[in-house]
């Protein structure tokens, strides 16, 4: 049986209960969170454990935690263990929040997740599984910069020092041959590191010429006359690199494997329901996008964002190893031992069972 029919006929009950479940909510409506989220009565809790605390970016690039979160379809796999949801602006206040036990597992970029594995001498986490590839740009002003040639010598905005987008856009200016100092961000081009939150205000102003950035606010820009002069999917083999990784903590996934196994289950179910579902999906990642921050993204906005992302369940682990090496060439990290980082069984239990392939570490799983 070919693995995609496996699939669907696997999740023939639960594709029914999310349209359900997502139709009662309501989709461009006022949804509650308890529509979504109630733990039905007389479930029973995984591992015996009352609550898993899961974080998650308001970016839509971790569509599949808004989407699994907003269907139900998280909760339904953790049967009477309650998720809990925390959301972050960066990568190294989620890996705090991991370190300290705030929350057990999340959704982050590949750099934070490296920078975070590095700095503990490999023992504070694990990455357990992909969810999205894709969806980051060079926007530009069409008025200052033409040509990739024109982005010597103007101000381009990332979202943070040494975050996925930063470093990648640094790797960028070195093989163009422009020298650029890491931390300072002066150079042949200034780095401006700006939260994506008031980058369009920085726009406007006239203070940044650019952006490297992730979606929407790549989208964002452009609905305020920006153009796209590059997308980094162009710049990977297959036009594939890993933006969002799921990770755990080490001694979380030690204690609660069961766990682990349900949220990986509720990622793989939730992004076949976004790939079957595409309209429905971006309906409810934006939905899930206004109960978080007040204020949901305009179609100008919404749609072109939508379409530069893939979810996937391949960590595309070959190309974490290497953004790990633009880091380093960028004077961002020192040469990391990167073994361990993954730990891919759990997920690869999951997908065997539901009729997918099996996805591969590239040799940096634990031993």
């Amino acid at each position: 049986m070919p693995a995609t029919t496996a699939l669907r006929r696997s999740l023939a009950v639960l594709a029914a209960l999310p349209l359900l479940t997502l139709a009662a909510c309501g989709y461009g409506s006022q949804a509650t969170d308890d529509e979504a989220e109630q733990v039905s009565a007389g479930a029973e809790k995984i591992d015996g454990l009352d609550t898993v605390r899961i974080g998650y970016f308001d970016n839509l690039t971790h569509a599949t935690a808004l989407v699994g979160r907003q269907g139900g379809i998280l909760q339904k796999e953790l049967g009477g263990t309650k998720a809990e949801y925390a959301t972050f602006n960066a990568g190294p206040s989620e890996i705090e929040a991991l370190n300290s036990g705030s929350i057990d597992i999340g959704w982050i970029g590949p750099s934070p997740a490296i920078n975070g594995y590095t700095r503990s001498g490999g023992k504070n986490l694990r990455i357990i599984g992909g969810s999205a590839s894709g969806g980051v740009k060079l926007v530009v002003n069409p008025d200052k910069i033409k040509t990739l040639d024109d982005v010597k010598g103007k101000n381009i905005a990332t979202p943070q020092l040494g975050n996925t987008q930063d470093v990648a856009f640094l790797h960028w200016i070195a093989e163009q041959g422009w020298k650029v100092d890491a931390q300072s961000g002066k150079g042949d081009v200034s780095v401006v590191r700006t939260d994506n939150k008031i980058t369009p205000d920085a726009y406007r102003s006239g203070s940044i010429d650019g952006a490297w950035v992730p979606e929407p606010t790549a989208s964002k820009l452009v609905a305020e006359g920006a153009e796209v002069l590059l997308d980094e999917a162009d710049l990977w083999p297959d036009k594939a690199f890993v933006i969002t990784n799921i990770i755990v903590s080490q001694k979380f996934l030690k204690e609660h494997p069961k766990v682990v196994e349900a949220v990986l289950r509720g990622s793989v179910r939730t992004n076949a329901w976004i790939n079957d579902n595409p309209d429905e999906a971006k309906k409810a990642a934006n939905e899930r996008l206004k109960q978080d921050s007040g204020k949901a993204l305009p179609a100008e906005v919404l749609d072109p964002a939508w379409e530069s992302i893939k979810f996937l369940n391949d960590p595309l682990a070959s190309t974490l190893d290497s953004q790990a090496g633009h880091a380093v060439s960028a004077g961002l990290l020192e040469e990391p031992d990167l073994d361990g980082i993954y730990d891919l069984a759990p997920l690869n239990e999951v997908l065997r069972a539901e009729g997918e392939p099996e996805v591969d570490d590239a040799g940096l799983g634990v031993r």
